[in-house]
């Protein structure tokens, strides 16, 4: 057994108009092999009944515990509430609409702990609105180890939802507040720093994708990736752009 099933794991997610889905990733996470776990929900003024059910939630398990801000204010501030009220050893992020395999905390874990990981993540599933696997899986052949530079031309997805990093590597970071790609720019924040993210090209997650949601408008998610690089990132003008032609070229060819 590995030293890993001995720490706590804060389970980071925010929710807004979560309704239609939360139930099924309540379901995934109360399943979890693992279950030395926090989960930390910050609703972001839901005015679907999510709340509601987030608090039914908590009054079933004292592990679930939730906050609601007072107004709108995005996932990433969302995320970051939930990160300064965790007490774990490792953040494991997980947004409200995806689905973890029941062992993906322990098989996860098992693999950080052998390789003397501090920052990984695993392959996912994409999954359509109803559930159904749409035959296409994300990171399943990543490069192992992901670096700073890896990471702008974006040879890796790196999923929200299936990132687990230790909390002392994160430190006093928080996810800048961006409406979209909020997540991206937090990893290339980390990786700035030196860290390396290691892959497990399992897929342990399942990523929903909904229609209409601000992450799925591709020229909306370009345009957004062109930002990042030159304002969040503060790269010139030429190195952009060779970012942003790696992007592309595996936005468009990537299986």
């Amino acid at each position: 057994m590995s030293h890993g099933i001995h720490f706590l794991i804060s389970i980071i997610t925010p929710t807004f108009n979560s309704s239609a889905y939360l139930k099924q990733t309540a379901i995934s996470v109360r399943s979890q092999t693992h279950q030395k776990w926090e989960w930390l929900i910050t609703d972001d003024f839901s005015q679907d009944g999510t709340w509601q059910m987030i608090q039914d939630l908590c009054a079933s398990d004292s592990r679930i515990k939730a906050v609601r801000n007072d107004a709108n204010q995005g996932p990433a501030f969302s995320r970051n509430r939930s990160m300064d009220r965790a007490k774990g050893h490792y953040f494991a992020f997980l947004d409200a609409d995806d689905v973890w395999l029941p062992h993906k905390l322990s098989t996860h874990l098992d693999f950080m702990a052998f390789g003397n990981l501090s920052f990984s993540f695993t392959a996912f599933e994409v999954i359509d609105r109803h559930g159904k696997f749409t035959g296409k899986v994300v990171d399943g052949k990543s490069r192992s180890t992901v670096n700073y530079e890896n990471m702008l031309r974006k040879k890796a997805t790196m999923g929200c939802s299936t990132v687990i990093i230790e909390r002392d590597m994160v430190g006093d970071a928080r996810m800048p507040e961006l409406r979209t790609g909020q997540d991206y720019a937090f990893w290339l924040t980390l990786l700035r720093t030196g860290l390396l993210a290691t892959c497990l090209p399992v897929a342990l997650t399942k990523y929903r994708i909904v229609p209409g949601s601000l992450s799925r408008n591709k020229i909306g998610k370009a345009r957004r990736q062109w930002q990042i690089y030159r304002k969040h990132e503060k790269l010139g003008f030429f190195k952009s752009a060779i970012c942003f032609s790696s992007y592309a070229w595996r936005a468009v060819f990537r299986r």
